[in-house]
């Protein structure tokens, strides 16, 4: 039996990177899989985003290991998109018992500035309400909702060097500060219902979304056209240990967690996977 046998996760940015981690991990453990990705890209957004190709991968992985897959292309910033998405998937598979709200947009150096603010907040903060939302009438006790945040979203960044210079990238702290928030409150009212809901905070995470090229000028200022050799070094300022950055799969560990009876009594966390990063910003406190 797998840790997560015979239930269904309903999983946004399933396409590639944390997203389709976490879809193989759950479906290697027992789950059956709704995944959602927008698979376009989104003009605003300096780096290229998944394909459909992409998400047929993800479906080609989860079928190996013998469990199903529900693929839907769909756009989180669409509450009715969501609904559709999970209502299709349920029909299908025939019950929800986690969602993985994980779909999410780096906004840095984004074009038009104020587009990229928008499109992030509604991808990262409203995208994720949206999938939380399309799947809490199908959820029943023992269910869990596990959202992605974001180091970013514990830093201390209360002083802004030069306002307005790149609110396509603030929008990312932004959201993910909110959606934690938020997720604090839900976690607290669904609680009496014994459906938990969670934060997990990582840090840098190998992905096309860090392995980019505004990611890269972001890290290294200092560079006209910085590659990941340059700024590779400078990845390793927000960990306390001595990496660069952690894998999707070691983000997947703590979903798998998260979505198992092993963590049945645990609710409201915002847990970090960040080796170390918060620990160099903040003293101990109770």
């Amino acid at each position: 039996m797998g840790r997560v046998e015979g239930k269904v996760a309903f999983i946004t940015g399933a396409a590639r990177g944390q997203g389709r981690s976490h879809a193989v991990r759950l479906a290697a453990e027992g789950a059956d899989i709704i995944a959602v990705d927008l698979c376009q890209d989104i003009d605003s957004i300096q780096y290229p985003l998944s394909r459909p190709e992409d998400l047929d991968e993800t479906a080609r992985l989860v079928e190996k290991s013998g469990r199903r897959i529900v693929t839907i292309q769909a756009d989180v910033r669409d509450a009715a998109q969501m609904r559709d998405a999970v209502a299709r998937g349920v029909e299908e598979l025939g019950r929800l018992d986690i969602v993985v709200a994980q779909a999410g947009v780096a906004g840095m150096k984004g074009e038009p500035q104020w587009q990229a603010w928008t499109d992030v907040l509604d991808t990262n903060l409203v995208g994720v309400l949206n999938a939380i939302h399309a799947g809490l009438p199908h959820l029943e006790a023992g269910a869990s909702i596990i959202a992605t945040g974001s180091l970013a979203a514990l830093m201390d960044v209360s002083k802004v060097d030069q306002p307005g210079k790149d609110p396509g990238g603030v929008a990312y702290m932004v959201a993910k500060r909110a959606l934690s928030m938020v997720v604090h409150e839900l976690a607290t009212h669904i609680a009496a219902k014994r459906i938990r809901a969670n934060v997990i905070h990582p840090t840098n995470c190998n992905t096309p979304m860090l392995q980019s090229e505004p990611m890269y000028r972001s890290f290294r200022p200092d560079l006209e056209q910085p590659t990941r050799a340059d700024a590779e070094p400078a990845f390793h300022a927000m960990q306390a240990m001595p990496v660069p950055y952690v894998e999707p799969e070691d983000i997947s560990d703590a979903v798998l967690f998260l979505a198992s009876d092993e963590s049945r009594f645990i609710t409201g966390a915002q847990l970090r996977v960040d080796a170390g990063g918060y620990l160099k910003w903040y003293d101990y406190h109770a």
